[in-house]
């Protein structure tokens, strides 16, 4: 039952990054403005909620990466690709590129829930 449902949250949110990217790319400029503001403080949660628990410990190790037998060393990945989509892809973006990397999502694991027509 875990393994179904956990299939069901990343397809569901799959799905919703999906429909976010191609409003992004599609949507006219006034429901772009309304999504934005709708969105972008959700999605600023999400990552400092992500964030706060990979939050190194006093021994430098992020708690969540980490295993009984093997210590994950802190900047782990997840504050790795924070700080590449969040900072480094700020600074100064290609805009060709920027735009690729929205229409050609990286590529994950198929799933039997996620539409079609997402990619």
């Amino acid at each position: 039952m875990d393994e179904i449902l956990g299939q069901v949250l990343r397809n569901a949110v799959w799905e919703r990054l999906d429909m976010l990217s191609e409003l992004a790319n599609r949507a006219d400029a006034p429901s772009l403005l309304s999504v934005a503001r709708s969105e972008l403080p959700r999605l600023t949660e999400g990552w400092r909620a992500m964030l706060a628990a990979h939050e190194p410990d006093e021994k430098g190790n992020c708690p969540a990466c980490s295993s009984r037998w093997r210590q994950q060393k802190a900047p782990c990945s997840v504050w790795q690709a924070a700080y590449e989509h969040l900072v480094a892809g700020g600074l100064a973006p290609d805009q060709n590129q920027a735009r690729h990397a929205v229409a050609e999502p990286s590529p994950r694991p198929a799933s039997p829930g996620r539409l079609a027509s997402a990619r």
